[in-house]
Order: C-alpha cells, then structure tokens, then sequence
C-alpha cells in the first residue's frame, strides 16, 4: 500500500466516516418509507439496520477459523500440488 501522509489519511478517515453517516441515514430513510422492503429483505437487511459499528465490525473480524487438523491438510495439498508443478516444467 503507497504510504500517505497522516494529514491525508485523516481527511481521508474523516470523509469515509461521513460518507458512511449518510448512507446510514439513507438507509433508515429507505427502510422507514419501505417496511415491506426490509421484510423481505430481511436477513442481511433486517440484521445491519439497527446494529451498531462495534457490532458489525465484531461479526465481521469472527469469520471461519481453521482448525489445526484442516490447516495441516491444507498445508500437505498445496505442497503436493507444488512439487507436481514444479516437476512439470522440468520435462
């Protein structure tokens, strides 16, 4: 990533945050004048509309973890799939 200078990424930082006010605002805007909308949109919609940033931010830093056992067997797929690679273009 090109490095900025902290001026910058502040302006930048404070102009994401507003742009996201907005759409917030938009949003509840949308979601009040259309219920019917958010119903049936319900899941992702329904979900997002109401939450806070703490919240969001946490859903989405939980993710899907590996377990030990799947990152080994990832580990010995990728390394086969290299040296099958690499053997190939020696041919």
């Amino acid at each position: 990533m090109a490095k900025h200078s902290p001026h910058i990424l502040e302006l930048a930082r404070k102009g994401a945050e507003a742009r996201y006010q907005e759409l917030r605002i938009e949003l509840e805007a949308l979601v009040k004048d259309f219920p019917h909308v958010a119903e049936q949109a319900g899941a992702a919609l329904g979900r997002t509309v109401g939450r806070t940033e703490a919240q969001v931010r946490r859903s989405v830093q939980r993710g899907r973890r590996m377990s030990v056992a799947a990152r080994k067997a990832v580990s010995v797929r990728m390394k086969k799939y290299w040296a099958e690679r690499r053997a190939g273009k020696k041919r």
